[in-house]
């Protein structure tokens, strides 16, 4: 038989040890547990926010709705004022997400540059400020000595600059070859141009994450809003539930039976929880291609 004739052979690896098959299913076994244990609270909290006030006061709430009702949704959600908060809290998040993207992607390009004078003074004031702060009558006092109390300004500023995205996007951009800017310098493009143009356009990944890290914590953030806010209708939608859960917002308790009461003290926390997670487990998954490989990225250099 000529060679040509001969069948072809797969070359076949070592076979797994039993060592390790027996990681295999542990490892499977350990993670289904996360994932299980990880998932329970949420499906807790969106069973218990549909279920009705005994049933929950009775313990009988687990995974699966008892009781169901709508009371607590419907009374929060037919309230102008909380659809007044939650454009607050969108236009807040989009303006203090867009701010910090700009300031922290700049800055990190900036400290990304070895033959900078003063490099290390930038990123020891930056590392600073991650383990001591002003305090917080002082940041009051200054947010009110600028004018920004009672303006979207509150918000967005004093948070602008989170340290620990500005590290890793800072060790994102060290990692890029830097062959492609010189390359660019010489076909005469600024140091502008070849941001917007060279870098910009790889780091996809890691400002996908940071636009998810800013986001998540904007959305998510309500002592701002109740610290430099003192009008109702500016505050966030956070403060707004802080607020109802607190008792401290009358006008919904005022129009509710005794009943729907009863109900709405039931259920409030977990219905709370549902509405301001929505719009985060609804744009996470468009970007969650992108969340691990910007985190590696950013963290492992080479």
């Amino acid at each position: 038989m000529s060679l040509i004739d001969a069948p072809a052979t797969r070359p076949q690896g070592p076979r797994p040890t039993r060592g390790y098959r027996v990681f295999q299913v542990v490892n499977a076994l350990v993670l289904t547990a996360v994932v299980v244990l990880t998932l329970f609270p949420f499906v807790n909290i969106l069973a218990r926010s549909f279920s009705g006030e005994q049933e929950i006061r009775s313990g009988q709430v687990n995974l699966i709705p008892r009781g169901f009702n709508l009371t607590t949704y419907r009374i929060v959600m037919s309230d102008a004022m909380f659809w007044t908060n939650y454009r607050n809290t969108v236009v807040y998040t989009i303006a203090a997400t867009a701010v910090a993207l700009a300031l922290t992607t700049c800055y990190a390009y900036v400290l990304s540059k070895r033959q900078l004078k003063g490099r290390g003074l930038l990123v020891a004031i930056a590392v600073f400020t991650m383990f001591f702060n002003g305090g917080l009558i002082p940041n009051y006092v200054l947010v009110s000595s600028l004018g920004l109390r009672n303006t979207i300004w509150a918000i967005v500023l004093p948070n602008a600059i989170n340290v620990f995205n500005l590290l890793v996007m800072k060790a994102f951009f060290e990692s890029l070859p830097t062959e492609l800017e010189e390359a660019a310098a010489v076909d005469g493009m600024g140091t502008y141009g070849t941001l917007w143009r060279i870098v910009l356009p790889l780091s996809k990944a890691v400002l996908a994450t940071m636009l998810l890290f800013y986001a998540v914590a904007f959305w998510n953030s309500w002592f701002p809003g109740f610290l430099y806010m003192d009008r109702q209708e500016l505050f966030p939608v956070t403060v707004y539930l802080r607020n109802l859960i607190a008792g401290a917002t009358g006008g919904t308790d005022q129009t509710a039976s005794s009943d729907a009461a009863l109900q709405i003290a039931a259920n409030i926390q977990a219905v709370t929880i549902v509405l301001t997670m929505l719009p985060i487990l609804l744009v996470y998954p468009f970007i969650q291609r992108f969340f691990v490989s910007g985190v590696m990225l950013g963290a492992v250099k080479g």
